[in-house]
C-alpha cells in the first residue's frame, strides 16, 4: 500500500460536475493498493498519516500532526500511483490491485483514518473519474510506502 499525503489549506473532489467532498487545512490522502496489502499495511499507515509531523508549531516548526491541530483529512483511491514506468512511455498499471479487493481494504482503510482522527474523514469514490483540487500548503508531500518503510 502506497499514500502520497499533501499537507492542504484546501482541497477537494468533484464528480461529474458535482462537488461529492471537500475540506478546508488538513491533509489530503491518495492511497495505491496492491494485492499483497493486507491488515498490517493499513495499520502502518493509519498510524503514519495521523501521527506525521508535517504542521508548523508556534516556532515556525514541523513539529505538529494533523491530530493535533484539528485539521481534516480527504483520502483519495488512485490505483497510478503503483505505476510501472520502467519499460517504455507508457505506464503498466499491472501492479494495482483490483476492485473486487482494493474496495474492501480503502474503505477499511477510510475507516480506521477516520477512528485514528477520531472524527469522519472525507472521501473520493472509488474507480470514478474524479477531478481532485487542492491548495499544496509548502508545498509539503510525503510518499509512503507500507512495503519499503523508509
Amino acid at each position: 500500500m502506497r499514500v502520497v499525503i499533501q499537507r492542504v489549506s484546501k482541497a477537494s473532489v468533484t464528480i461529474g460536475g458535482k462537488l461529492k467532498s471537500s475540506i478546508r487545512e488538513g491533509l489530503l490522502v491518495l492511497v495505491g493498493i496492491v494485492d499483497s496489502d493486507k491488515s498490517e499495511d493499513i495499520d502502518f499507515l493509519v498510524k503514519k498519516t495521523v501521527n506525521l509531523r508535517i504542521f508548523t508549531d508556534e516556532n515556525g516548526v514541523m513539529n505538529r500532526s494533523v491530530t493535533e491541530t484539528g485539521g481534516a483529512i480527504l483520502c483519495v483511491s488512485q490505483f497510478t500511483l503503483h505505476a510501472s514506468t520502467r519499460k517504455g512511455n507508457r505506464p503498466s498499471y499491472i501492479k494495482a490491485a483490483k476492485p473486487d479487493f482494493a474496495i474492501p481494504l480503502y474503505n477499511r482503510f477510510c475507516s480506521e483514518l477516520s477512528n485514528a482522527l477520531g472524527k469522519n474523514i472525507q472521501t473520493g469514490e472509488f474507480g470514478a473519474d474524479m477531478q481532485v483540487e487542492l491548495i499544496n500548503d509548502g508545498p509539503v508531500t510525503v510518499i509512503i510506502d507500507s512495503k519499503i518503510k523508509e
